[in-house]
């Protein structure tokens, strides 16, 4: 059976793409030999088959993690030069953008000019900025008088293992590989079924920058299979994973058998608030952006808009019309498409779920719902806006991870601050206004790991992120990033006390 298949992208480009499992830097085949196929969301046919992980394959993988944690060439290796080979791996990644966008679009739906141009730049951008920390990882000093004193050192902190999302497959793989690399650790990643291919190209990449075999080991598999085994394995030490909040939840129990180090960032339903002063046709840009893209696909979507009654019909008939003349739904190869499919079957019957929901619920139907043609190929959904939406409808309490948003009125600052934080999420959230002492006195008041002022869902890789509450522990990016894949040890020093 090979381990390869010749892809041919929508411009004509030839993409060979690896289709093994990725351990010890070599392709490999799965124990049990079982396959998954992606799909193509936006017409509902086959893109290819790669091996599927089990808990066998696990094992291998983490044994191999483990002997590379302990190898000279990686655990002995200077910081600088640990930092160079994750530079060269951005720069490997830039090369190869054209050909990691188009497997990225395939596999998940999003817009090619998205993956170029925005989440590949990010990969890009995210792994450098890891790569200049990784010969800064300083420890502290501590004086004790003139005859003790003690110092810290950050050490690895062993095996990682790393579950991603699909909804940013490459760009979620960057925000934990770059950490956990340029402290010293090894990796055992696994993307979403969902989404195998882009990661996979990568994999190549990884070899040919010449990371040591096994630091990063990549297996497709299923969650309930692979992902199961990962979380629970008690040879790694740690767990990071990006996806739904029932899922983390499993995983942190999971992750309690041997005690790992947990990051989880879980789901969200951020609040968007618009004040009577804020310049309305930015709120409006934001608001669409905040929502609308990656077909709504975004934990951190600002998915409720809280608007001041005094202009909360002007806000919603502009929303209206600039997310009806912008968000062209299509094929996402198409250059003017704004929103391509859902991800799957399953997330597309679930959206319509929702929306049926809302109708039943008595919110105000501004835009949207289902699709004209639901016997179509390809799950396609036009953004929905729902009005007039209550606190306990279902559409303002649960996720819906697609592009859906529900907007309901406000009268006092005290009113926004209740309603923006009464949800068992707390990833992020957004607030427009002119007033400065309004925007910051605010912001402290939010249940959120995030809140942007006049903007939303913006993202710097030198910018902490991730949530409270149920949206997550720990957090991703910054330094803060790198704090969760480093230990702190104290080393006391007695140079001269005597009992």
């Amino acid at each position: 059976m090979s381990l390869t298949v010749q892809l041919t992208a929508p411009s004509g480009r030839r993409i060979e793409l690896p289709t093994g499992l990725f351990i010890n830097n070599k392709w490999v085949k799965a124990v049990k030999g079982g396959s998954i196929t992606s799909i193509n969301s936006a017409d509902e046919t086959n893109i290819a088959s790669v091996q599927a992980a089990t808990a066998e394959d696990v094992d291998i993988a983490v044994i191999a993690a483990r002997a590379a944690f302990l190898q000279p060439n990686w655990v002995d290796m200077h910081p600088s030069a640990r930092g160079e080979l994750i530079r060269k791996l951005s720069d490997l990644v830039q090369e190869h953008m054209e050909d990691l966008a188009t497997l990225e679009t395939w596999d998940n739906g999003k817009p090619y000019s998205v993956s170029l141009n925005e989440d590949l730049p990010e990969v890009v951008g995210c792994l450098r900025y890891f790569a200049g920390f990784a010969d800064k990882l300083h420890g502290q000093v501590i004086e004790g008088g003139a005859t003790k004193f003690a110092y810290t050192v950050r050490e690895p902190i062993g095996v990682c293992g790393q579950i991603i999302p699909w909804n940013y497959p490459l760009m979620m793989a960057a925000w934990k590989l770059g950490p956990a690399l340029a402290c010293g650790n090894t990796v055992v990643l696994k993307p979403s079924e969902l989404t195998p291919l882009s990661i996979l190209y990568f994999a190549n990449l990884i070899k040919e920058v010449g990371f040591p075999p096994g630091v990063v080991n990549i297996l497709n598999g299923r969650g309930e299979e692979a992902g199961t085994a990962i979380a629970s394995h008690p040879g790694i030490d740690k767990i990071a994973f990006t996806g739904s909040t029932v899922t983390g939840q499993k995983i942190m129990a999971m992750a309690a058998s041997n005690i790992k180090n947990v990051t989880l960032e879980t789901g969200g339903k951020s609040p968007l608030l618009v004040f009577q002063d804020a310049d309305l046709e930015q709120a409006v840009k934001w608001a669409h952006a905040g929502i609308m893209s990656n077909q709504g696909q975004i934990c951190s979507g600002t998915s409720r808009i809280i608007v001041q009654n005094d202009v909360y019909e002007e806000f919603i008939a502009a929303f209206r019309q600039y997310t009806g003349t912008t968000s062209k739904v299509g094929d996402p190869f198409h250059d003017d498409t704004f929103q391509g499919p859902q991800i799957s079957k399953t997330q597309y019957d679930r959206v319509l779920s929702y929306i049926e929901s809302g109708v039943q619920q008595g919110a105000r139907l501004v835009l949207g719902g289902a699709p004209p043609d639901k016997e179509a190929s390809g799950f396609f959904i036009p953004p929905t806006i729902f009005a007039d939406v209550t606190d306990d409808m279902i559409i303002s309490r649960e996720e819906i991870f697609g592009p859906v948003v529900v907007i309901s009125a406000f009268e006092t600052e005290e009113q926004a601050v209740q309603k923006a934080n009464d949800s068992p999420y707390g990833l992020g959230c957004a607030i427009f206004t002119q007033n400065l002492e309004r925007s910051h006195r605010l912001a402290r008041k939010m249940e959120s790991g995030t809140v942007w002022i006049n903007s939303s869902n913006d993202s710097d890789s030198r910018t902490p992120f991730g949530g409270v509450k149920q949206s997550g522990i720990g957090r991703e990016l910054g330094e803060a990033g790198l704090l969760t894949y480093s230990s702190i040890k104290s080393i006391h020093v007695n140079i001269g006390a005597k009992l």
